[in-house]
């Protein structure tokens, strides 16, 4: 069992002493990272959140009753200790550690708390399975780099609010208990006990409030808030997340990232000691994916897509000049110094181009002698083959891969495989932060699976003036006045100019396939305000996890969540979700079936 403080008061974490107190007397508190007996010396390390220091337990120094406790010491009991500070001498110093010249002699101590040995060791950087860490986050959490992590996420927060406050911004809570507006992921919904038969959903954005707070005048908003979107979830997706959302009344795009490209300069500043260069280089869509295949290119490296359609579709290669006949394309991408790849190498690369949807991969080796290894040479006169190799600047050492297909494929195909490259070729450096704002996006998108144009971003994006007459004509074409923020081929943020007309509005909720009375159903209290008078507004949110994850150098945005969930969506520490009781279900008029199971 462990013994109250009884007086004990702490005075200073673990490295907060320094040198400067030689001969002072401190309290320090924590937990036992590691413990040496030497017999009549016991060193332990002791561990808070601020770091480790050194306390030395004396048998020459303390009655035999305290050096008796001492000596049942374990990994994780928590101690308070109050003794003097002191030197190591030469010899015992830690370069490693902020408190590596210092020790605290012991004269005083308790056990606040004793501890069975732990499933794992609290270590940093440790190799143990995911599964155990989650099951155990309370443990995993004591690790020095989780610390940081979270410490991190504080700072990137506390700055961001410090900015928004000085630039004007008012932060306003918006409902978590709101209505289901189902355009977009599905929503998360909650049982009304009240209303039998009737649910509130969970908001996957603050979108329409923030919106609504434009109406009311309040000029410029922002949260620091949770969101939750029941998907399919991917490896490094969270049902519920955390966005750093804003809106500002009377601004167009500009202002939006005028104001965004001042607040990641100071973040980036002030946490990393990074200068971000502004302006942050822009984009529009069409120019990225053509470039890089990729809506949030990795500008970090060069290997960009080259179209060679023009040149190839009145040749005799029959997949190439039918994908283009098609209309589709043909494009190809230069792996420089690649061609010393091993056939096997090559075909797992045309792998990787079938799981994004391609049919194969066509490649050209140019030897180190200039001579050609291909198997699609014989389909092209030398003339025409000659003019594809110089149209990707291929030189001797280079690996050509060229992908033939509806564009889309052909961008996913030949965006994914210049990251595989660059990944394997190590041109992704992790200090290297690069910045880019992509514009100009498609305002809706065609869904096969629903046979309806849906929003690129959502409804309430404001179409490009110029463009306001396609939704009439040639919706596809149409392009919003959307902006996202893209740092080293993840989007860390998105937003947009937002439609505040009314007619406008409900123009696009009628190109969307929504008649007026499912408008007016799902979306009626938006559409009534904007008769009162509504000022032209846009706004931004990043992914907070997504900016921590980054700056951290972190695999997963889970480094970065205190109590992360899995892939399934489960919670391994609490066990959530759970079964509730059938009281409580009867009490929201719910009933649960019991799903049958298969038969084998």
């Amino acid at each position: 069992m462990g013994e109250s403080m009884k007086g004990l008061s702490r005075s200073h974490r673990c490295t907060e002493v320094s040198e400067a107190m030689l001969g002072q007397k401190v309290t320090v508190m924590g937990w036992v990272q590691k413990r040496r007996d030497l017999g009549k010396l016991i060193f332990v390390d002791l561990r808070d959140r601020s770091g480790i220091l050194q306390v030395v337990f004396d048998s020459q120094e303390l009655s035999k009753d305290l050096f008796s406790k001492a000596e049942t010491i374990r990994s994780e009991y928590v101690l308070a200790v109050s003794g003097v500070v002191a030197s190591r001498g030469p010899e015992g110093i830690n370069p490693n550690r902020i408190t590596g010249k210092i020790e605290i002699h012991v004269e005083d101590f308790r056990i606040l708390s004793e501890a069975e040995t732990p499933p794992f060791e609290v270590m940093e950087n440790s190799t143990v399975k995911d599964d155990l860490r989650l099951k155990y986050r309370y443990l995993d959490l004591r690790r020095p780099d989780l610390q940081r992590n979270l410490m991190m996420r504080h700072r990137v927060a506390a700055i961001t609010r410090e900015f928004l406050n000085q630039e004007g911004f008012l932060e306003i809570e918006t409902p978590m208990l709101t209505k289901s507006t189902p355009e977009g992921a599905r929503d998360y919904l909650v049982p009304s006990r009240i209303h039998p038969g009737h649910f509130y959903a969970l908001p996957q954005s603050p979108q329409l409030f923030k919106q609504l707070l434009m109406v009311s005048g309040l000029d410029r908003y922002y949260q620091i808030t949770k969101c939750f979107r029941d998907e399919d979830l991917r490896a490094d997706r969270q049902p519920e997340f955390t966005q750093i959302d804003m809106e500002l009344s009377f601004v167009e795009a500009e202002d939006v990232m005028n104001i965004n490209e001042r607040l990641l300069k100071k973040l980036f500043k002030e946490v990393m000691n990074v200068d971000v260069s502004l302006p942050i280089p822009r984009m529009t869509y069409q120019e990225a994916m053509d470039r890089f295949g990729s809506d949030k290119p990795d500008i970090r490296f060069g290997m960009e897509l080259v179209d060679i359609s023009e040149i190839v579709k009145d040749g005799e290669f029959g997949v190439f000049k039918n994908a283009v006949a098609a209309g589709g394309s043909v494009r190809g991408i230069n792996g420089k110094g690649c061609g010393s790849f091993s056939r096997k190498q090559i075909d797992r690369l045309g792998d990787v181009a079938k799981d994004f949807g391609g049919k194969g991969l066509a490649w050209i080796v140019i030897e180190e002698d200039g001579s050609y290894r291909s198997p699609i040479a014989k389909f092209f006169s030398e003339a025409m083959f000659n003019q594809i190799v110089e149209a990707l600047e291929g030189e001797p050492g280079d690996l050509l891969l060229f992908c033939a297909d509806e564009n889309d494929i052909v961008y996913d195909v030949l965006g994914n495989l210049r990251l595989e490259l660059a990944k394997r070729l190590d041109l992704l450096k992790d200090d290297d932060y690069q910045f880019l704002w992509v514009t100009e996006f498609p305002l809706l998108e065609w869904s096969k699976e629903q046979e309806r144009y849906v929003a690129k971003h959502h409804p309430f994006t404001m179409p490009m003036e110029e463009d306001l007459a396609l939704l009439d004509t040639e919706p596809e074409k149409a392009r919003a006045k959307a902006y996202d923020i893209v740092l080293n081929g993840v989007e860390i943020g998105g937003g947009s100019i937002r439609i505040h007309q009314r007619d406008i509005q409900e123009k696009m909720f009628e190109v969307l396939g929504f008649s007026k009375e499912v408008a007016y159903e799902r979306f009626g209290f938006l559409l009534k305000a904007f008769q009162y008078g509504t000022p032209p507004h846009g706004g931004l949110a990043y992914g907070l996890d997504r900016i921590v994850m980054l700056m951290a150098g972190a695999d997963s945005i889970r480094d970065v969540i205190a109590f992360p969930k899995v892939k399934d969506a489960t919670c391994l520490m609490t066990e959530a979700p759970g079964i509730v009781e059938e009281k409580q279900a009867q009490e929201l008029h719910i009933q649960i079936i019991k799903q049958e199971e298969e038969e084998k």
